[in-house]
């Protein structure tokens, strides 16, 4: 793993915390996109080398909005940046991680993403993510 790519807030309404967080870091989010496949509305905002990337749920059956349900707005995963997410899922199964998702699929943000299922890290979603 090179970087924390990105850390994931998921939230319930894109268009206030886009506010919000524009307040906050003192910079407009530089990009919004709709991952259909996730069911999911992104905004990232630049913070060094690092993302924030907020999620709004488009549909009730999308994970973020299970999340929501289940947790309220807040910190929902954090992402590392990999070369090769393909020997970095099988070096993680070696190590005893559960993946959700053997198969990397198209995310946000021109990736390929896989996610760790959070029960073997501590509670937390991970998520690997490559540069296509």
């Amino acid at each position: 793993m090179r970087k924390i790519e990105h850390i994931g807030i998921a939230v319930t309404d894109l268009e206030k915390s886009n506010l919000l967080f524009a307040k906050l870091l003192g910079k407009e989010h530089f990009k919004t996109e709709k991952v259909e496949g996730e069911k999911v509305a992104t905004s990232f905002f630049q913070v060094g080398e690092t993302k924030v990337e907020l999620l709004q749920a488009t549909d009730e059956s999308s994970p973020i909005a299970k999340y929501l349900e289940k947790r309220s707005e807040g910190v929902h995963h954090i992402a590392f940046d990999v070369e090769d997410i393909q020997a970095e899922v099988e070096r993680l199964k070696g190590e005893g991680f559960e993946i959700l998702n053997d198969t990397p699929k198209l995310g946000a943000d021109n990736k390929l993403v896989v996610f760790l299922h959070p029960r073997s890290t501590n509670g937390v979603l991970i998520e690997l993510c490559q540069e296509i």
